[in-house]
């Protein structure tokens, strides 16, 4: 049977351009697997294959044997691109580009053919992935009844595509006995974590990522971010004592926190620090989550980063005297104030995942909570509980507006 390679992310993805986060496993599951084997091809994606060793030696012969290479280049991701110029170097035909229909091109790739789809945050609607699956199904009938040359590589220049060596492909990986894949490990973390085992999520994303480090001929071991992500959340989740929190820093070091832009790598840094601060009383730790929170707020008007930020100032402001306490009272109103609206725009504007809808729910209710109003802190509480998808959820959301409830009630005090 032909085979068909796709090249794109995996798990939740960040457009930086937008802030939005996009589930490519979705993409994938929802629009491009279900194309390809309506066009009568085997699909397989990196994260699916079976292998032992470096997995970019299959991933190379992949790109050069594939009958088709889908291409996914949304949310701008690296790997996808750079996979998706090795192909067009190595191969001149039969490689289609696809990618969500928000994403702005760079130049050299606006000019090529990229077929677009709509992608709802978290989800896909029922009638965009019937109307892209039989768009791509067709895009792969054709390019395989009649193939023109589609790479830019060799439609520019004339050159003789490459070939394996007789007897190479696959010699320097070798495979003893048959393992689990990355997709099968991930599938397994997401079940362990919809049902609140945390320890089990963090065991099988220490697996991923010992399989994603393992290093290539290059010398270099790259994790993707996604993983780590979730994996410092499932730590600190398993373990809630100062050693996890300690560990999932650690973990969260390797996306620079400092520097980085990605609105989730500062909400998980901001939320391990405060952590810390609630575990150590260190001023320096509270501090820290204040400065991440914020930065990922203002980024991308985040509204999740936004409410932490303003329970930290809160926080911050019944620890302090004078002015200071002031300031910080001050700044916690007006980023709730700019949090509502957000997340009212969140629910309105497009068709969320039922967890990105729970916590905007939630986040709602705990600006009204800080806000002092309480009929609609209770309205929009109750209204965030019927839809919560996993019931830990719940529970984080009550452990958050108890802590806001003592810190506002030390607040009163102190000015009283």
């Amino acid at each position: 049977m032909a085979k068909c390679f796709v090249v794109m992310g995996f798990g939740l993805k960040t457009d930086y351009r937008s802030g939005r986060k996009l589930d490519l496993d979705k993409s994938y599951l929802n629009l491009i697997k279900p194309a390809v084997q309506d066009a009568g091809l085997e699909c397989v994606r990196a994260d699916e294959i079976v292998h032992a060793g470096i997995i970019d030696i299959p991933m190379y012969e992949q790109l050069l044997t594939a009958d088709v290479v889908v291409a996914d280049v949304s949310t701008m991701n690296p790997n996808a691109f750079y996979e998706l110029g090795v192909r067009h170097a190595l191969r001149p035909r039969t490689t289609i580009i696809v990618a969500e229909t928000e994403l702005e091109f760079p130049f050299d790739v606006g000019r090529l053919v990229i077929r677009k789809y709509r992608h709802l945050g978290e989800d896909i609607g029922v009638s965009e992935a019937a109307r892209f699956k039989q768009e791509l199904s067709a895009a792969i009938r054709d390019i395989q009844a009649q193939p023109n040359d589609d790479s830019p590589v060799y439609t520019f220049l004339r050159l003789i595509p490459p070939r394996l060596l007789s007897g190479e492909a696959g010699t320097r990986s070798p495979a003893p006995g048959k393992s689990e894949t990355l997709r099968t490990l991930l599938d397994a973390a997401q079940d362990a974590r919809a049902s609140g085992k945390w320890p089990a999520v963090r065991a099988l994303l220490e697996q991923v990522r010992e399989e994603m480090q393992k290093k290539s001929e290059s010398g270099v071991a790259t994790v993707d971010p996604y993983i780590l992500q979730q994996l410092a959340l499932a730590t600190y989740k398993a373990d809630a004592s100062e050693t996890g929190l300690r560990q999932a820093h650690a973990i969260m070091r390797e996306l620079h926190p400092e520097t980085s832009n990605d609105p989730e790598t500062l909400g998980l840094w901001g939320a391990i620090h405060k952590r810390l601060w609630e575990a150590t009383a260190d001023r320096g730790a509270l501090d820290e989550a204040i400065t991440a929170h914020e930065r990922g707020f203002y980024i991308r008007n985040d509204p999740y980063n936004g409410i932490n930020c303003a329970f930290l100032f809160r926080a911050r402001a019944s620890i302090s005297d004078g002015d200071d306490a002031i300031a910080d009272r001050v700044c916690a109103t007006r980023i709730t104030v700019k949090v509502i609206p957000a997340c009212e725009r969140l629910l309105a504007e497009r068709d969320l995942a039922p967890a990105e809808r729970y916590w905007a729910r939630a986040t709602i209710a705990e600006a009204y909570l800080g806000l002092g109003e309480k009929e609609k802190y209770q309205a929009a509480l109750a209204q965030a509980k019927s839809e919560a998808p996993e019931n830990w959820m719940v529970a984080s959301t009550l452990e958050q507006l108890a802590k806001l409830e003592a810190s506002s009630s030390g607040q009163t005090a102190a000015s009283a």
